[in-house]
């Protein structure tokens, strides 16, 4: 599998725990969209915050993998699109591939429930490097419920 570093992040940061990520993803604004909403994923297996994960920026989804249990999970609506993506493996620029993973969601207007964009943001394990390794729209609606699958 190929390998992806953030060359989406135009300023990396570094910083300690999910706070920091979650303000990266925040601030980052893809497609020039305020993300109102940043959920952190959680392995529902095992309750594990630690995960490989692999990208298709072009197609717009993305698979994590936990490393306490190994249960894999499609990030939004990437199951509608895995069938035709090429993913890649994460890495940070320091060589790790092991993450926290916080996905923002860039509503379609103030107030609604609908999505406009995803944002798979990542913090490095290793060296605590945060960034965003992929983004992709989202072009239907209802799409609120994506919400739900980080």
């Amino acid at each position: 599998m190929a390998q992806v570093t953030p060359e989406k992040a135009q300023d990396p940061e570094y910083g300690d725990g999910v706070t920091s990520l979650v303000e990266y993803v925040k601030d980052y604004r893809a497609g020039g969209h305020r993300i109102d909403t940043v959920i952190e994923s959680v392995c529902a297996g095992c309750g594990g915050r630690v995960f490989e994960i692999g990208v298709d920026d072009e197609v717009g989804c993305a698979e994590r993998l936990c490393v306490a249990c190994d249960d894999s999970v499609l990030i939004a609506d990437s199951a509608d699109h895995w069938s035709e993506a090429e993913p890649a493996q994460c890495e940070c620029p320091c060589g790790g591939s092991e993450f926290a993973i916080a996905v923002g969601f860039a509503p379609v207007a103030d107030g609604s429930d609908d999505v406009r964009w995803v944002s798979i943001g990542l913090r490095c394990v290793r060296d605590g490097m945060s960034g965003v390794y992929a983004d992709w729209k989202i072009d239907y609606s209802p799409s609120g419920h994506l919400r739900d699958m980080a």
